[in-house]
């Protein structure tokens, strides 16, 4: 087949990888001069690590992160735990990898550039035909004649009509330095809240390169009407309020100096009822399904959907078919994480009260009774579902 893959993220280049191993013919197409990623620091799961694992990228990708054992949040003044997530309640030996977003990419971007894959860049996308297999661009003449096009753009693709809804919450987010004589656990994700409206969040998160320093992943959540405030306020009085939520971060804050060492990410939430639009147009990753990173799926959810599109597509040589079997392979997996994701967010992020209360007094206490433990590992390791199961995949 002739396929034309939309957006050379990190579900667009496991696709282009996937299909042009299976012998299709790949187009990846991208606007930038140079493909690259946008993001945070983020953490691998077993279901991204098995389907990395099928594209034989596993050692690149261990070099290249830290490993996690642990989710641990403590409510600020109380020192109260409310989140303790063990991966070996699920499974002994189990764990997450962290990694900068720049290193998966550079990994995948390598091993896509190997295959046989026609690298389109400097096009932006404006459109796409499902019954023609075209794909237009803002300038200059469009691509004809794929025989499926893949839309990997994202959340703002412009390939969907499905409505997004913009959460109230963001983060601000950098990557630093992971420092001398440290007092965070280099296993773990670690959190502190003060009641919903404020959240800090230290990860390790890898090297940039095999022998490269170890960094760290450091975000702050914030309202998303508020950055504009923030970016014209002194750091100063923001980081009065960092080091009053968490007093050993301010080791990490002396290594921000201006407020652009700092991105903002807006929360948005979307699914599209259906990933096909039309006979021979897909929608992968946060294209079709996207929440906020409070459960940390969403590189994980794009991996499985690149792996479920080739696996159907090596099933069922008539395409509508194929289609149809990607979405019965990934639907009842994205529902479920969508659902989860949006019953979790307001307890993290927001501006009610009831619901950090909740979280603190109530859900904290049972959350250590089993079966608990085991189920909060297996819903953040993405193991609700068995979506490794349908796929025929092993963590």
């Amino acid at each position: 087949m002739s396929i034309g893959i939309c957006g050379a993220g990190i579900g667009g280049l496991a696709a282009s990888i996937l299909l042009a191993r299976a012998g299709h013919r790949v187009t990846l197409i991208d606007r930038f001069d140079e493909p690259g990623p946008v993001g945070s620091g983020l953490m691998l799961q077993a279901t991204g690590l098995a389907v990395l694992a099928k594209l034989g990228l596993t050692q690149e990708i261990e070099q290249l992160s830290s490993p996690l054992t642990r989710l641990w949040g403590l409510s600020t003044p109380s020192g109260r735990t409310v989140l303790d997530v063990r991966f070996e309640k699920l499974r002994p030996g189990l764990v997450g990898l962290g990694i900068q977003r720049p290193a998966l990419f550079g990994v995948l971007h390598k091993a896509a550039v190997e295959e046989v894959i026609d690298l389109v860049t400097s096009r932006e996308i404006t459109g796409a035909c499902a019954h023609t297999g075209e794909i237009q661009f803002r300038t200059g003449p469009p691509l004809p004649g794929f025989d499926l096009i893949i839309d990997a753009m994202g959340v703002r693709s412009p390939l969907t009509r499905a409505p997004r809804r913009e959460l109230t919450y963001g983060a601000l987010w950098t990557t630093l330095d992971w420092p001398d004589a440290s007092p965070f656990k280099a296993d773990a994700l670690e959190q502190r809240y003060r009641g919903a409206r404020q959240m800090a969040g230290v990860m390790a998160s890898g090297r940039r390169t095999p022998n490269g320093p170890q960094s760290l992943t450091y975000f702050w959540s914030i309202r998303g009407d508020s950055e504009e405030a923030w970016r014209s306020a002194p750091l100063d009085d923001w980081k009065r309020d960092a080091r009053a939520l968490w007093p050993e971060t301010e080791m990490l804050l002396d290594q921000i100096t201006h407020h652009d060492q700092l991105t903002f990410a807006r929360y948005r939430h979307r699914t599209h009822r259906r990933p096909v639009s039309g006979p021979c147009l897909v929608h992968i990753g946060d294209a079709w399904h996207a929440a906020s990173p409070q459960l940390g799926q969403g590189a994980n959810m794009a991996l499985l959907d690149a792996y479920a599109l080739s696996l159907a597509l090596e099933r069922s040589a008539d395409t509508p078919a194929a289609l149809a079997a990607y979405r019965k392979l990934r639907t009842s997996h994205v529902r479920l994480y969508q659902l989860m994701s949006w019953l979790f967010t307001p307890v993290y992020q927001g501006d009610g009260r009831l619901a950090p209360f909740i979280r603190d007094y109530l859900a904290a206490p049972v959350s250590r009774i089993p079966p608990a433990p085991k189920a909060l590992a297996a819903m953040v390791s993405g193991a609700f579902g068995s979506p490794l199961k349908r796929l025929s995949l092993r963590s």
